[in-house]
């Protein structure tokens, strides 16, 4: 992996763990706050593609479960992967990976509309039904009543989906962006 290709992957890492300093939206009833990091994954995802996007997100995953309180309030450590969160939590590096491969090859065609569709399908349905799959399973609820409690999420979502559509849009046509985040530009070169 070159350089450039590592930090990028450490910068957008950054991206997202500055994204849980904006306070989470505490839902009691199912145990899993309303955050803003997802908008960071799902913006990773359509902005760096499959491989830096996956890598970006997972690197997060990582320093998360290493105990760093990246997560929105200060949250961290490997307890989290087994509790309501953790389904949500596990499915940030595929749900940035598949945003990222379906985007990819492209996005140079797409406008802000078809980027939020594959945004809204995977960064917001596939990560409600990874996540409430998983709370299901580790709190004991019934599998419905889990899915039923996720879509308390998806109004929320969708506003982040549409948000990371319309800004990977835009900076992808900014050609010094452009030269930084697509594979096989040199560094620094014009």
């Amino acid at each position: 992996m070159k350089t450039k290709d590592m930090v990028i992957v450490a910068m957008f890492a950054a991206v997202i763990a500055v994204l849980g300093i904006l306070p989470a939206i505490p839902i009691p009833a199912i145990g899993v706050p309303f955050t803003f990091q997802n908008l960071g994954i799902i913006l990773a995802g359509c902005l760096l593609g499959r491989k830096l996007g996956g890598l970006s997100v997972l690197l997060f995953t990582v320093l998360v479960a290493c105990g760093l309180p990246l997560l929105s309030g200060g949250r961290g450590g490997l307890a989290l992967f087994f509790g309501p969160s953790g389904g949500y939590i596990l499915s940030f590096p595929i749900i940035a990976y598949l945003i990222g491969w379906l985007t990819e090859k492209r996005f140079q065609h797409m406008n802000v509309w078809q980027v939020f569709l594959v945004n809204s399908l995977i960064g917001a349905f596939l990560c409600n039904l990874i996540g409430g799959t998983f709370m299901a399973f580790n709190i004991g609820m019934p599998l419905l009543t889990a899915y039923k409690s996720a879509l308390v999420f998806l109004p929320g979502d969708l506003v982040k989906s549409l948000v990371a559509a319309f800004v990977a849009v835009k900076l992808r046509a900014v050609p010094s962006v452009r030269r930084y985040i697509e594979p096989g530009v040199q560094y620094g070169s014009r």
